[in-house]
């Protein structure tokens, strides 16, 4: 049988290939720059194939290092689900998460069948938070929060870096005759969550006036945001990673490739004396496993 490369190597090549940067994978991996490039030579040494190239200043795979890490992260995916599955089978006891309204209903709610599923033996309720970045509830078990993680004393794990773009419903490109171009976003009514920031971020680095932004309906809550784009109510600033299952479905669409980058991101947040509890450690492998998922 070919000789498998190490989990460490492999591992080093799946969070790479996600992130796109050296910097960022040995911070997920905790370890150093030098020790994630080391592993990644290796690996290509032992293949006996191109796994990356550089562009420029830039490192990136070749598309055959793009298809292998992609079996890679497959791989990983499964092993990390069985793992999930067979520890399931002795995981018992109550456990109470709390996850963002917006991230809870558009994209954990529609998963949740699927813990119920590979942990019959576990009683789960799912609370939503004052504010997204809130872990002050002495009910909860486990917190996903959205901000920066700057949470001391607290067992901290980033889940998705976030970007926004431009989304709406298909129904209201066609009634806009066409969202070819950015400029053509001055026509349309545009949805915001508590503030204009976001979207003169972006009409910033698309170039169109900052005061154009200012203008459309404000929410307080993303549900209603993501509610009146898919009714056709007009353009949101979006996350694509939690509207993942309604652009599959065709409910909104992307006109545009231009993203900004969020300065917050999805974190796991568990308190330390939390850590140990057997239903815990089952959500947080299962909640990883559906991330692998998703991400293939």
């Amino acid at each position: 049988m070919t000789r498998i490369p190490s989990t460490q190597a492999l591992r080093a090549l799946e969070s790479f290939a996600r992130h796109g940067t050296v910097w960022q994978a040995a911070d997920e991996l905790n370890l150093t720059r030098s020790a994630v490039s080391h592993q990644l030579r290796l690996l290509e040494s032992s293949l006996g194939f191109q796994l990356m190239s550089r562009v420029g200043a830039r490192v990136e795979l070749t598309p055959q290092g793009a298809a292998y890490a992609l079996d890679v992260r497959r791989a990983l995916s499964t092993i990390a689900g069985s793992a999930a599955r067979h520890a399931g089978r002795g995981a018992t006891g109550v456990l109470t998460v709390s996850c963002p309204p917006g991230l809870a209903s558009s994209w954990l709610c529609p998963k949740i069948g699927r813990f119920h599923d590979d942990f019959p033996d576990v009683a789960l309720s799912l609370v939503t938070p004052r504010r997204l970045d809130d872990v002050s509830n002495p009910d909860v078990d486990l917190f996903i929060t959205f901000g920066h993680g700057n949470l001391p004393g607290q067992d901290i794990e980033l889940l998705q870096e976030v970007a926004f773009t431009p989304l709406c419903s298909p129904l209201l490109v066609d009634k806009l005759d066409g969202l070819s171009r950015p400029g053509d976003l001055l026509a349309a009514n545009l949805l915001h969550l508590a503030d204009f920031d976001d979207w003169q971020m972006w009409f910033r680095q698309t170039r169109l006036p900052e005061d154009a932004a200012r203008t459309g309906v404000v929410f307080s809550d993303m549900n209603l945001v993501y509610s009146a784009a898919i009714a056709t109510q007009g353009v949101a600033m979006g996350d694509r990673f939690i509207c993942h299952e309604a652009i599959r479905q065709g409910q909104l669409v992307q006109p545009f490739e231009q993203s900004i980058p969020s300065p917050r991101s999805y974190y796991m947040v568990l308190p330390p004396e939390k850590s140990d509890n057997a239903a815990v450690v089952a959500f947080r492998g299962w909640l990883r496993d559906q991330l692998q998922s998703q991400a293939t």
